[in-house]
């Protein structure tokens, strides 16, 4: 799969690594955050040449999607996957000198609700693998699983195009899952991919991650649960890339404010103020709003990033005994406070190290962070007889994880009023929901027209 990775198209502009024309080198561009967005940028940018100067505001890399150490064991702020069909992600990857084979575990398209239902793809082309996976899925009726076939075949043949925007239950509903079948497959799924309520979620959006992953190759439906923390995996192999390239990367060096003059932007940090030809924004929605705000001719950017609706993801990190496994890498639960379970041991080595994820809004949010972690070590021991007490937990919420991806949603563009100033996010005007690859392709985007549209 590493040769097929690496021979995927590159994103325009231009062809990563020959270097810049004189007029390219005279860009001089900062980048304001250092998680996926920005420094999917800054790749780019220097790939093309350009040395890119980079200010992130903490003291590490990554963002949403970064290492965390706590009692010598290495975590992640949140526990993530990507998919095969992360075509820019995993390229960018590959490019700042990681391996997808080795840095991955690789698993086929699979969804198993312990003792509910199980879903397993076949190594056959897409969509045949779909198909026989939902022909062939426990803990469904027949008939449930000739509908949910009948409805991936339905929205092949619209191209995964919808006349108008609606909430995953409305199309849902529209096409006939019933409500078993929709808390089964289509609910996981929705909150795994958008990270919204089905009531909430826009179907346009979900489909589009259901084209791309299900619809083109049987590769691009596989799940890749990272070996090594995010920020490892992507930004600090990203930071060096672009310091080989000659730009720099400064960390606990956030921006104070951003100035437009004449000629370029100035930026003001701890360093002083410095003057940049361009300036990309690729800080969280909250961080960006407040940069943007005190300019009126960005008021229609910052009210659209002020209309954003956050959602939480909260995730249980669990310290058993080296013995303790569960019976998959990955495994989902039905109907309780843990959504999905990640084994530790089998995908990074670390053994006896469970991770639980409980993602989007929800009853959890009421409980502490010690109660809502009992309820998962209850639900453990209920589930597959872990006897064994936790030597230690760590509860990460992220409560405003990402943006709410409602139907038609209004997004904020990467081009912004002020010339020479863009905006980066996962939240910005794109295709995918607050996902890796959505945030790498706003900041390939955001590369792109400021190469496009250099003087």
């Amino acid at each position: 799969m590493a040769k097929e990775l690496r021979s995927f198209p590159s994103p325009q502009p231009s062809p990563r690594g020959r270097g810049g024309s004189r007029e390219e080198q005279s860009l001089n561009p900062a980048v304001i955050g250092g998680g996926y967005a920005g420094m999917a940028a800054a790749v780019e940018l220097a790939a093309n040449g350009i040395p890119v100067t980079v200010f992130e505001s903490a003291r590490q890399l990554g963002g949403r999607a970064r290492g965390v150490l706590y009692n010598d064991t290495q975590l992640d702020n949140g526990q993530h996957l990507l998919l095969g069909c992360y075509r820019e992600t995993l390229g960018l990857i590959e490019l700042v000198g990681g391996n997808v084979e080795r840095d991955f575990l690789r698993l086929p398209l699979q969804l198993d609700l312990h003792g509910h239902f199980s879903l397993r793809a076949p190594r056959l082309p897409a969509p045949l693998h779909l198909l026989a996976a939902l022909l062939n899925a426990r803990g469904l009726s027949w008939s449930e699983r000739l509908k949910a076939a009948r409805f991936m075949l339905t929205l092949r043949g619209m191209d995964f195009r919808l006349p108008h925007d609606m909430t995953v239950t409305e199309l849902l509903q529209q096409h006939g899952q019933d409500a078993d079948l929709a808390q089964k497959l289509w609910e996981p799924l929705c909150i795994a991919a958008l990270n919204t309520p089905m009531q909430k979620a826009s179907a346009q959006v979900l489909l589009n991650v259901l084209r791309d992953a299900l619809n083109r190759k049987r590769a691009d439906s596989d799940m890749l649960l990272p070996r090594i923390d995010f920020t490892a995996l992507f930004p600090q192999r990203a930071a060096a890339y672009v310091e080989r390239h000659g730009g720099k990367v400064h960390l606990s060096c956030g921006a104070e404010s951003i100035v437009p003059k004449d000629s370029g932007i100035e930026v003001v940090t701890a360093l002083g103020a410095q003057r940049f030809s361009h300036v990309i924004c690729a800080t969280s929605p909250t961080v960006a709003a407040g940069l943007l705000r005190p300019h009126a001719a960005l008021a229609e950017t910052v009210s659209r990033i002020d209309a954003l609706e956050q959602q939480p993801i909260y995730t249980v990190y669990l310290q058993y005994p080296a013995q303790v496994r569960l019976p998959h890498a990955m495994i989902g639960l039905h109907r309780s406070y843990s959504q999905w379970l990640f084994d530790k041991g089998c995908i990074a080595g670390q053994h006896g190290l469970l991770a639980a994820v409980i993602s989007a809004e929800g009853i959890h949010q009421e409980l502490s962070q010690d109660e809502l972690a009992q309820k998962v070590i209850t639900e453990l021991g209920r589930e597959f007889g872990i006897e064994e007490m936790p030597q230690w937990f760590k509860v990460i919420a992220e409560k405003r994880a990402t943006f709410c991806c409602s139907p038609a949603l209004q997004r904020p563009a990467q081009l912004t009023a002020i010339p020479d100033l863009l905006l980066a996010g996962d939240y910005t005007a794109g295709e995918y929901p607050a996902t890796l690859e959505g945030a790498t392709q706003s900041g390939l985007r955001c590369a792109g027209l400021l190469l496009r549209n250099r003087s």
